[in-house]
């Protein structure tokens, strides 16, 4: 098929309308009518002989042949969106949108109510946080960044890690007071113990206790399993059980009392945080820059 640039200008309005989900939000992305998004993808599945999109009065979804257009073409878009900043001399502004698929943890319990600052420092900067079970194909579903804990999962992903945040495992005095402090983990076997699912094997994590060289692993169970970390917390403080938990954003329950380190000798399991981005050779400034503020908040704690 020899080269047509209206094919260009339909991916780009294909793209406009994965990103913003609705031809409506599309329009606005690009400054054109409803209708005016319509006819262009139109024209580009007339001009490809396929259906790239499934519509409802309510959704917008790829076909599953308009997913593979989809990733094959992505890659080439953002490289000209990055040949045309570079041209243009903003290859270094942090500025536009930012996408993040945000782990359920490191969002409402390190970042949040820290983001007032970076954001007035990067006025020009607009952030849209997800989260997901795990994380899925960035390039399809429109994702600049996702930060999550634990090992990569995908290789076709740039991966880089960016802090080790201790485990503690904690409990309320509450909970002590019914139930006992255990001495050494090992005692954990016969302990309520709040439940975290691993969203990869769809099993509970299992605990782990390091001190110096020593590691020991102690089966643990309790009435309660949970996919939302905050909830875990809550619960705990609340005396339903002991969790294990990344040792970040809970210093104030810990001097307030209203939580107790149970083994301040054995913090030797970290627990790694990464950053992932669909493979470039350089990630555009509004996500380098984002990634270097995540790895300043969390050095602070």
């Amino acid at each position: 098929m020899p080269f047509d640039g209206r094919i260009l200008s339909g991916v780009s309005v294909l793209a406009a309308v994965v990103e913003g989900g609705s031809f409506v939000k599309a329009a606005d992305l690009i400054g054109i009518t409803d209708s005016g998004v319509s006819r262009a993808i139109g024209r580009l599945e007339a001009r490809l002989n396929v259906r790239l999109l499934d519509r409802t009065t309510r959704s917008v979804t790829l076909t599953d042949e308009g997913r593979r257009f989809y990733e094959e073409v992505k890659p080439h878009l953002s490289a000209i969106e990055d040949a045309a900043a570079v041209a243009s001399g903003t290859a270094s502004a942090v500025r536009g949108r930012l996408k993040i698929d945000i782990d359920p943890f490191f969002l409402p319990l390190v970042l949040a109510g820290r983001l007032g600052p970076f954001c007035e420092l990067y006025p020009e900067l607009s952030i849209e946080f997800v989260t997901s079970e795990h994380i899925g194909d960035l390039v399809s579903e429109g994702i600049d960044l996702a930060i999550r804990f634990g090992q990569p999962r995908r290789s076709s992903l740039v991966a880089r890690k960016l802090v080790e945040a201790p485990i503690l495992t904690v409990a309320s005095p509450r909970y002590l007071e019914r139930h006992g402090k255990p001495a050494h983990p090992s005692e954990l076997a016969r302990h309520r113990c709040l439940q975290f699912l691993d969203p990869y094997s769809g099993r509970p994590f299992e605990w782990e206790f390091v001190r110096g060289q020593e590691s020991v692993e102690v089966p643990t169970s309790g009435p309660l399993t949970f996919t939302d970390p905050k909830s875990m917390l809550q619960e705990c403080v609340a005396g339903t059980g002991i969790a294990q938990i990344i040792g970040w954003g809970i210093g104030s329950l810990l001097t307030s009392g209203e939580l107790v380190d149970l083994f301040p000798d054995w913090h030797g399991e970290r627990f790694p945080l990464f950053a992932f981005h669909p493979s470039r050779k350089h990630p555009p400034a509004k996500v380098r820059t984002f990634v270097d503020f995540c790895v300043e908040i969390a050095m602070e704690l």
